[in-house]
């Protein structure tokens, strides 16, 4: 078995920084680091950009809220009305709203947000909207081409907090980069690209969801989030207080933190799953057989009870287990069975030899495992790389830093990547399996002509809510059973705090942790 990672210890330098951060927190209000698979922002554009932030939220405001029971709520809409057809959809638009420059929000700022996803990533969550009419100053008419039920959904994304439409012509393409321009109660006062982001409260906030309860301006008044890429200086720091909050604690830190005085968790339901992508166009997983035994090589339940300490559960498909798509037939589940894992690579002419590395024509079954920088990834890849092992598969692990493994994919340098993803619907088979989205963030690489018929029934053909669960689920087992991927674990969301330094609501509303939590947050006197 062969290790290509490096330990990294917590050096001098490392602790030197906590010190500093330390004191600078003392003059700033709070400091953030966000999750591990939150870094690699590069633009607050949530128009055009594929990776967005926890910040994101705080700088725009969207016209509907999710909440954690998956409801729905008004936020810039005060309320909706979806035709008996499912083609059009009427919003009343809530009064006295601006954007941070001073300009008006209207039934005009959305006719004017909507044509400007066209012909980027995202133009799918307005893929159903035909036209947008402005019927008076507050209030506003979506003409669809074909029935959305997935509509407020897409409403309530991070892609859909809306811009400041002044601004986002006169920035152009530097737009998220030099300059934000939101309704939310927040302002993006700098952007440091893989570093920090500082937001400032704007003071002439006024409008919240009816998930906070606090309607007015934020009671913080600045808000630092910082990039922390190695998690146990992320941990480090929040012991010693030089980071109030951390998203996205690694479950291996909970027993730990668990004996800290000042430190308090919140738990919420995860909203995506780590799994394991396979690149069906890289040798030898061009071959089903292979990649078949590949999933049936992991033991997911021993990964949960070994790395996540009982903590999470499970994952044997694509799709969070929450949602009716995730229901597909039992026998197209993943499960570990490692005695059918070496008969498939039997029947695949891998042959197992002495020193306990498969070879077929001379060749090892030596494979690329890419990863991401951080413990959990790390961790997690270590034992995804031992388990492999076991049927004959060895696997070399490299370790990038998130925005430089995006580079790798689209390059197509892979083979088999340890990765999660953070979406609560369905719609993400669409974001990862469409064959339109190669490279990233299709990093299975897939390309199926069946597979883009039953991707496009799901996304674009279905009338109701029922016909789309029924469309995306055969999309999905379908997908399942191509062996694209192999699924591993179902996640929590853990938010740590200094208590000492914060108060954060518990329980937290809402999918995510978002502006409507913020919100309410208060700084300890």
């Amino acid at each position: 078995m062969r290790y290509a990672t490096k330990t990294r210890l917590l050096s001098g330098t490392a602790i030197l920084a906590a010190s500093f951060f330390a004191n600078a927190a003392m003059a700033q209000d709070i400091i953030i680091a966000f999750s591990a698979d939150e870094l690699g922002a590069t633009s607050y554009n949530p128009v055009t950009s594929s990776n967005l932030n926890s910040a994101t939220s705080l700088i725009y405001d969207r016209l509907v809220e999710q909440d954690a029971d998956q409801s729905y709520h008004p936020h810039l809409a005060t309320s909706w009305e979806e035709a008996a057809d499912g083609l059009s959809w009427t919003f009343q638009l809530k009064d006295g709203v601006t954007f941070h420059d001073g300009t008006a929000f209207n039934a005009q700022s959305v006719a004017d947000w909507i044509p400007d996803f066209a012909d980027t990533e995202n133009a799918y969550l307005v893929g159903a909207v035909a036209s947008v009419e402005v019927i008076d100053e507050l209030t506003v008419k979506f003409v669809m081409s074909r029935p959305e039920p997935n509509f407020l959904f897409n409403l309530s994304s991070s892609f859909m907090g809306i811009p400041g439409q002044a601004a986002f012509d006169e920035l152009g393409d530097d737009f998220g980069v030099t300059g934000a321009v939101g309704t939310g109660p927040f302002r993006m006062e700098s952007f440091t690209i893989g570093l920090q982001t500082v937001l400032t409260r704007n003071d002439d906030y006024a409008w919240a969801s009816n998930l906070s309860e606090n309607q007015g301006p934020a009671h913080i008044a600045q808000i630092t989030f910082r990039e922390v890429p190695d998690q146990s200086t992320a941990f480090l720091e929040l012991k010693t207080g030089g980071i109030d909050l951390l998203l996205g604690v690694p479950t291996d830190f909970l027993q730990i933190l668990a004996v800290e005085a000042n430190i308090a968790v919140i738990q919420m339901p995860g909203t995506g799953i780590n799994y394991m992508p396979i690149n069906v166009t890289a040798p030898p997983f061009d071959d089903i057989l292979v990649r078949q035994a590949t999933g049936l090589a992991i033991n997911q339940e021993a990964i949960v009870a070994s790395i996540y300490n009982g903590v999470g559960a499970p994952a044997h498909n694509f799709l969070i287990s929450s949602l009716p798509e995730a229901q597909v037939d039992p026998a197209l589940n993943v499960s570990y069975d490692p005695d059918r894992a070496m008969a498939l690579l039997d029947e695949a002419g891998w042959i197992m030899d002495d020193g306990g590395v498969r070879t077929k024509d001379g060749e090892p079954l030596s494979v690329k495992l890419f990863t991401q920088n951080g413990t959990e990834f790390t961790a997690l890849t270590q034992v995804v790389q031992a388990q492999l092992a076991e049927i004959g598969m060895e696997a070399v692990i490299t370790v990038f830093d998130s925005s430089t493994i995006r580079d790798e994919y689209k390059e197509n340098r892979h083979q088999l990547a340890v990765r999660g993803y953070d979406w609560n619907n369905s719609d993400i088979l669409d974001w990862f399996f469409s064959g339109e989205r190669l490279g990233y963030p299709n990093v299975s690489m897939w390309s199926d002509v069946e597979g883009q018929r039953l991707n496009d029934v799901a996304m674009k053909e279905s009338l109701n809510s029922d016909q789309r669960i029924a469309n995306f689920t055969a999309y999905h087992e379908y997908v399942l059973s191509q062996h694209l991927f192999v699924p591993i674990y179902q996640p929590t969301q853990n938010i740590a705090y200094n208590s000492d330094r914060v108060n954060v609501p518990d329980p937290v509303r809402g999918t995510r942790f978002r502006s409507q939590t913020v919100q309410d947050m208060t700084v300890v006197e």
